[in-house]
């Protein structure tokens, strides 16, 4: 199964422990299941982190250790196509990953533009709840 998990979903598994978005993180990094990001949600990761108002929830060797992981562990997707599914654009580039990476979800906090989606093509886009009672049973 592979999953992309959005930026926000990442982020908030840095901030928050034990809550779906950690629990997912934690799936992911013992291996049950494959994460598809891309190099320009990497690139934006990266940039998000290093906010000076995240640096007091989020521990700098935490943020490595993602970053890291991302780059060792994960499908990393290249030259992504556009395509025009959400109202927001900034959503596009995390649905053409999905598309391009032949992931099998979409993970996102964004209730209003993604979770309204509800799926693209074969792709399921859901919340981490939701992600959770399908991976954690």
């Amino acid at each position: 199964m592979k999953i992309v998990l959005d930026t926000n979903i990442l982020v908030s598994a840095l901030i928050t422990k034990g809550t779906p978005p950690d629990l997912l993180y934690q799936a992911w990094s013992v291996g049950d299941f494959g994460l598809v990001p891309s190099d320009r949600q990497f690139d934006e990761l990266t940039r998000v982190l290093a906010y000076e108002k995240l640096q007091r929830y989020i521990k700098p060797q935490a943020a490595s250790v993602l970053l890291a992981n991302m780059q060792e562990m994960a499908e990393m997707v290249t030259g992504l196509r556009k395509v025009d599914y959400s109202p927001d654009p900034d959503d596009n580039w995390i649905i053409a990953t999905a598309l391009q990476g032949g992931a099998d979800y979409i993970v996102s906090g964004d209730k209003r533009d993604m979770i309204s989606i509800t799926s693209v093509e074969d792709i399921k886009i859901m919340t981490a709840n939701d992600a959770i009672d399908i991976l954690l049973p």
